[in-house]
């Protein structure tokens, strides 16, 4: 039996390792890729810049699931953002930080730095895990719906349970299954997941800054072949990719300050009709016809919503 325990470990440890490589070839080829628009479209405006990289992104994405389906080659999303982060960041050491100034580098890194803390933190936390030994779980199960909790409206820690079908367990607080982040975002994770977020707004939007600033002094110094060579290239669409990041990130964490403003999260707001406390039959007088509307009993105002949210255990 002990050997058999060791076999699926060892099993699960290739597997895994297997899944970080294909992620970390999937980087380089990404990378490499977008470093192709600079190379063949130096001369169009960087809006096109952006939507062609944005399309070469999808065309990488595509591949992705073409290798997935027909090699059987599995990636990890987690893993895929963690060796993109590396990436930048060598490509920032060795390449665009000698132009930078000593205080713009050490915020730069030091930002890298907590976010890959982050990203193991929020990879390794529990994100509001319901087990059966839980206190009351077992009566929650036999008295709810859908995975919904009915026990006590106002208990924090006994309401909005929700079934992930990804991690096929029971989420506290659950909002959704986020790949990136290798882990469920619920109850004791949202905090966390939002400073996340928030942080990779801001390494981005510094990343920005250095590589702007390496431009500008290569160009000062004359060096003409910036848009001609690898690195110069690799520059423009690190760049490219970063904006595109910052483009999408900033909407997803809008969309996620709505969500705490009206205490709503994002399964509840998509799947609405699968949870009754979302529905309510509404019908004009005259109509012969019910429609089915979307209400959120949580909603408690904005103040008390985002208090309720800092309530939370990060």
């Amino acid at each position: 039996m002990a050997r058999f325990h060791d076999e699926k470990k060892l099993l699960g440890s290739l597997k895994l390792i297997g899944r970080c490589t294909v992620s970390c070839i999937f980087v380089f080829l990404t990378q490499f890729s977008l470093s192709l628009v600079p190379r063949f479209f130096s001369a169009t405006p960087c809006l096109l810049q952006l939507a062609l990289s944005a399309l070469l992104l999808l065309v990488v994405l595509g591949f992705n699931r073409c290798c997935r389906r027909l090699l059987g080659l599995y990636s990890s999303a987690s893993a895929f953002v963690f060796f993109n982060i590396l990436f930048i960041w060598s490509f920032y050491v060795f390449v665009v930080r000698k132009d930078i100034s000593r205080l713009m580098d050490d915020l730069f890194n030091g930002e890298v730095v907590m976010m890959i803390i982050g990203l193991i933190s929020i990879q390794s936390r529990d994100p509001g895990l319901v087990t059966h030994e839980t206190p009351s779980s077992d009566k929650l199960f036999e008295s709810s719906s859908f995975g919904v909790d009915t026990l006590d409206e106002n208990s924090l820690s006994l309401r909005r349970i929700r079934y992930c079908k990804s991690c096929k367990a029971y989420i506290r607080g659950f909002d959704h299954h986020c790949p990136a982040f290798g882990n469920c975002i619920g109850q004791n994770n949202y905090a966390l997941f939002m400073v996340l977020l928030v942080g990779f707004l801001t390494t981005e939007a510094s990343y920005l800054v250095c590589s702007a600033q390496f431009v500008r002094k290569s160009w000062n110094f004359g060096r003409n072949g910036l848009e001609t060579n690898l690195v110069g290239n690799l520059v423009i669409s690190t760049m490219l990719f970063s904006i595109l990041q910052v483009l999408w990130q900033g909407v997803f964490l809008m969309w996620h300050v709505y969500c705490i403003c009206f205490n709503v999260r994002t399964d509840e707001w998509i799947n609405w009709r699968k949870y009754p406390e979302f529905q309510v039959v509404y019908s004009e007088p005259g109509e012969s016809i019910a429609r089915l509307m979307f209400r959120n009993p949580y909603d408690k105002g904005i103040l008390q919503n985002v208090k309720d949210f800092l309530a939370l255990r990060g």
